[in-house]
């Protein structure tokens, strides 16, 4: 519930490789929700944004609205952001004192206006409107279908990223530049920030508070990660899985798209289906107890809301796509006392029942014929595990010391 009494919205994040098939699946999940009678959001984060060609509508009709929400079907909303638009709404002073500085440095006045565009700029716009819809209740469910995994993981990071900023770096800054200004005009041709553009900023850091605790309550938000029966793929999704754990987002689905049906017909596609199905049990030791979703590789392009509403029925065959799906933690990575710890959650295990090995960047748990790999932190990759102990339902495994290719 919020503050209203209200029950609170739901945010579901998209995310994987590019490629994989993200933005169908995001699509299709919105639009069973709405079948379902959730009023439901389906944001595109994608720079790049395809989520309208998912919905097969005319790319002159989103241009058009300037990135404000547009209804596909009963109930369900799609916004693909407009950042020159966001810039215009949320960037002003931000963006006018980038732009003056590139220019200052010889750079053209319309180049000066795009490179002016920052890293981040599309996500923390993201961020605002997600923010300002739960506040609001605007929607039952959110679904932001994400940009590729790096940018994924900028924009999970970016409310602790301004929050430090804010904290430690903000205000000295804003001080130094209105003592060292005067003096500065003098001596440099290089123009300060204004204070205009601290209080931009500081605008935009007011209107994104609370956002972070939204992004990290796992009853609010959770992940699912689109990933296909593809090693190097799957090593990516697993990565990806690691990084969302460090920034405390739960990942409640894998989801593993294109894949070919037992009954395939012939050597070249049997093939194929023989090499996923190593795949698939592969991906069983990467991301269990998680639950695990297969979507068939469909004789058609899927677009449109009825190709749509197909692949959302065979992907979720009756589960409420908006509930969470995982709860508990499979893992987590923390510091105690000094010691860097992988706590797994892992109930009615015995200590000499548990095998631990560590090849290069992975951690393998082996438990009788059950085994899970654990992508580590870089940070983690360079020590050894000291020891393994049982807390609970939980086994911890201390790191220290270094391994073969660094120091801890």
């Amino acid at each position: 519930m919020n503050e209203s009494g209200k029950e609170q919205s739901r945010i579901i994040l998209y995310a994987g490789k590019g490629g994989v098939g993200k933005t169908s699946v995001a699509a299709a999940s919105g639009l069973i929700a709405a079948e379902r009678g959730l009023r439901t959001m389906v944001m595109s984060l994608d720079p790049a944004h395809s989520l309208a060609d998912a919905f097969d509508l005319d790319r002159t009709l989103m241009d058009k609205n300037k990135g404000r929400p547009i209804e596909v079907a009963e109930r369900l909303w799609i916004q693909e952001l407009d950042v020159q638009e966001e810039i215009t709404k949320n960037w002003g002073e931000v963006h006018r004192y980038l732009s003056i500085l590139l220019n200052a440095s010889g750079i053209d006045d319309v180049l000066a206006e795009e490179l002016a565009i920052l890293p981040g700029m599309e996500e923390i716009s993201g961020l605002l409107y997600i923010n300002s819809y739960v506040k609001r209740r605007a929607y039952d469910l959110i679904i932001l279908d994400c940009a590729p995994t790096a940018e994924s993981l900028r924009f999970v990071s970016l409310p602790k990223t301004l929050e430090w900023y804010m904290a430690k770096i903000f205000k000295l800054e804003r001080q130094m530049a209105k003592l060292i200004r005067p003096v500065a005009k003098r001596v440099i041709d290089v123009p300060l920030p204004p204070d205009e553009y601290f209080a931009g900023v500081e605008k935009l850091h007011q209107r994104l508070k609370g956002v972070d605790s939204y992004l990290t309550d796992p009853r609010i938000t959770t992940a699912r990660l689109v990933t296909q029966a593809e090693k190097m793929v799957l090593k990516e999704t697993q990565r990806a899985f690691m990084f969302f754990s460090l920034h405390e987002l739960n990942v409640d689905a894998i989801i593993i798209n294109r894949v070919f049906p037992p009954e395939v017909e012939g050597e070249y596609l049997k093939g194929w289906r023989k090499q996923q199905e190593e795949y698939l049990e592969l991906a069983k030791t990467f991301f269990q107890p998680v639950p695990i979703f297969e979507v068939p590789y469909f004789e058609r392009e899927v677009l449109g809301l009825e190709r749509l509403a197909e692949m959302g029925r065979r992907l979720f065959a009756g589960e409420d796509p908006a509930r969470v799906l995982h709860l508990q933690p499979s893992y987590r990575f923390l510091r105690r006392n000094g010691t860097d710890q992988v706590r797994l959650h892992l109930p009615f295990v015995q200590k000499e029942e548990v095998d631990l090995t560590k090849v290069g960047e992975e951690l393998i748990i082996r438990i009788g014929n059950f085994r899970k790999n654990v992508i580590l932190p870089r940070s983690f990759a360079l020590q050894t595990p000291q020891g393994a102990r049982l807390e609970g339902e939980e086994l911890v495994v201390d790191f220290g010391g270094c391994d073969a290719r660094g120091k801890a």
